[in-house]
């Protein structure tokens, strides 16, 4: 969920407390889509996970009940500010950039990353690392947004409320491009898995389009980028205000772009 920080890239910094209220609406709005898919690849007692940009603590914990006291799981990120309180018994933490340095060691019945990929300068070379990480058989699990295939919040624009909601939305995915992300990432990942020379690919994506979890996630990213926003002459101290106000009256019907998730298999 967040492999890289502000100084590497990262717009979404997790040493603000809003990250650990990002990662839980986050937990909500995704954990189920995850571990149906997780299921579905037969990730079972005494395998080996690797949890790549943990990010929060929720994957990991669901991954170590999946593997139970024979398996392990390894999870990753630049920064564990909250996923190292976990660390213990088959969950091991480390500090870790997915594109720079080599794969923890020994070979891995999964590799999983969320919403991580779509931040990373060296997205190539990150998904590299991790196919070279897969035992023969092992499978690869990519989730990752594509705000450009759905980039409005508020997909019915009803009202000013609406309209101010979308046009800042516009801001926040300026600031992320200007970092180098890729908007239209989640869209090319079978392709690449398939370039990556995995066998049995198959996609689907998840939209929520309003929830509890997603108007969180709305209010706690938006005062997380909110000093960037005004910097950047793309929102008013007002209009941030006004928006954060029109979040707490609960009339607002917020969406997330849509997640993809991707996965293969590597070749025996």
């Amino acid at each position: 969920m967040a492999e890289h920080e502000t100084d590497h890239g990262y717009l979404l910094d997790n040493r603000q407390s809003e990250a650990g209220i990002r990662f839980e609406a986050l937990s909500e709005l995704f954990d189920p889509v995850t571990f149906r898919h997780v299921d579905q690849l037969g990730i079972a007692a005494g395998m080996r996970c690797w949890e790549v940009g943990a990010g929060g603590p929720s994957v990991p914990l669901g991954l170590a009940e999946r593997v139970g006291p024979t398996g392990a799981v390894i999870a990753t990120d630049i920064d564990v500010s909250w996923t190292r309180d976990i660390a213990g018994g088959v969950i091991e933490v480390l500090r870790h950039d997915v594109a720079a340095e080599p794969p923890p060691p020994g070979e891995f019945d999964l590799v999983h990353a969320r919403l991580v990929l779509i931040h990373v300068t060296d997205r190539a070379e990150a998904l590299r690392r991790m196919v070279q990480a897969l035992r023969p058989g092992g499978r690869l699990l990519l989730e990752d947004a594509d705000p450009e295939l759905q980039p409005l919040p508020c997909p019915d624009e009803s009202g000013p409320e609406q309209q101010l909601a979308n046009r800042l939305r516009a801001g926040f995915r300026t600031l992320m491009a200007g970092r180098g992300a890729d908007l239209a990432y989640g869209r090319t990942l079978p392709r690449l898995l398939r370039e990556a020379g995995l066998d049995d690919v198959q996609a689907d994506a998840y939209f929520p389009i309003t929830s509890p979890a997603c108007a969180v996630l709305e209010a706690a990213t938006v005062r997380q980028v909110r000093q960037r926003l005004v910097a950047a002459g793309l929102a008013t101290d007002e209009e941030i205000d006004r928006h954060l106000a029109n979040i707490a009256t609960g009339q607002l019907d917020l969406a997330t772009g849509p997640m993809i998730s991707a996965w293969g298999r590597r070749r025996p």
